[in-house]
């Protein structure tokens, strides 16, 4: 199992700390979120935290098609593997707090689709267009691999049509990793592409403490933030969501924040939903429980896990922790 993990660059010290980390226990991604308002910009967060590491791969995880233009984000992307010697990955999303903190609505799955293309065929040294705009970026040596992540059907099927692995954000139980792959294959088929080629990755919360009562209390923040975009407010049937939760669900919807803190641990343990949404979307108490949540998810079909560190706690411990007991034996 490979395993990577992802945060928002808040310092350099910050970024430094975990790219040691990721080389030291053998992290095989580590990536940088795009979140305006939240961070320091993720493109100077990346080029700086892939000098600071040598072997992990680099990952914009993720950014969007509309705080900047498509043809932007493939010139930084094919910078950043420059500067990575080979080791960068872009991914892309409909867009959340990315686009929510700046007043901006999410892209649909044909925009993603055409968006993924039009970057894949600019980091080929073509020529390409998207609308109006047309780009060249024929100084490009390498492609680096473009990523979709998704968290519903529509995207989904759109990242097995496009792109060269997904982000899949659906959740860890064996119904919703065979859910997910169901729909990336149909994607992949309907594009007379072979599904083997699609890098998946299962992304869920992560917060690893010596003591799991901590760890479980804090990992809600997270919990809140995910189930905003995984779960969604429209057809929770459809994602798996059992019917005495969908109320609650929509509520922690319309009242959590894009901006994780205190106020969304309080909302998601309010609400009742910590034991389902923890059970679904995350990795979290003392490495033992880490351990076993990690085994239980790659006997569910996970081949690779993609973390988001929770900031509710101390991250760089956090990564520590996972990395030194728990990432050997998996």
């Amino acid at each position: 199992m490979q395993v990577g993990f992802f945060f928002w660059p808040y310092t350099l010290d910050l970024c430094e700390r975990l790219a040691a980390c990721a080389d030291r226990h053998g992290y095989a991604m580590i990536g940088i979120a795009d979140t305006p308002g939240n961070a320091m910009d993720p493109w100077v967060s990346a080029a700086m935290t892939a000098r600071a590491c040598r072997r992990a791969r680099v990952a914009l995880c993720v950014t969007n098609l509309l705080t900047r233009h498509p043809a932007v984000s493939a010139a930084a992307i094919a910078s950043l593997d420059h500067v990575s010697n080979g080791r960068a990955v872009l991914g892309i999303g409909a867009g959340h707090s990315g686009t929510k903190n700046v007043g901006l609505s999410k892209s649909k799955a044909k925009d993603l689709a055409e968006g993924v293309t039009f970057i894949k065929t600019l980091l080929q040294g073509k020529p390409a267009t998207l609308g109006t705009a047309g780009a060249h970026l024929p100084w490009v040596e390498r492609a680096p691999p473009v990523f979709l992540a998704a968290s519903h059907p529509p995207a989904l099927r759109a990242a097995g049509q496009t792109a060269d692995g997904v982000f899949c954000n659906f959740g860890l139980g064996a119904d919703n990793i065979r859910d997910a792959q169901a729909h990336i294959i149909a994607g992949t088929k309907a594009a007379g592409r072979d599904p083997q080629d699609i890098e998946i990755w299962q992304i869920a919360a992560l917060d690893c403490s010596e003591d799991r009562n901590v760890a479980q209390s804090k990992v809600g923040a997270m919990l809140a933030f995910l189930a905003g975009y995984v779960i969604g407010d429209r057809n929770l049937e459809a994602r798996g969501v059992p019917e005495r939760l969908r109320a609650p669900l929509l509520e922690l919807r319309r009242r959590y924040s894009t901006r994780p803190g205190e106020a969304d641990i309080k909302l998601v343990a309010e609400l009742g939903l910590l034991d389902y949404l923890s059970g679904r979307l995350a990795i979290c108490g003392n490495p033992q429980d880490c351990l076993a949540q990690a085994l239980a998810a790659k006997a569910a079909g996970a081949s690779r896990l993609m973390l988001t560190v929770s900031l509710a706690s101390d991250p760089v411990r956090t990564v520590e922790l996972f990395g030194r007991h728990v990432l050997p034996k998996l």
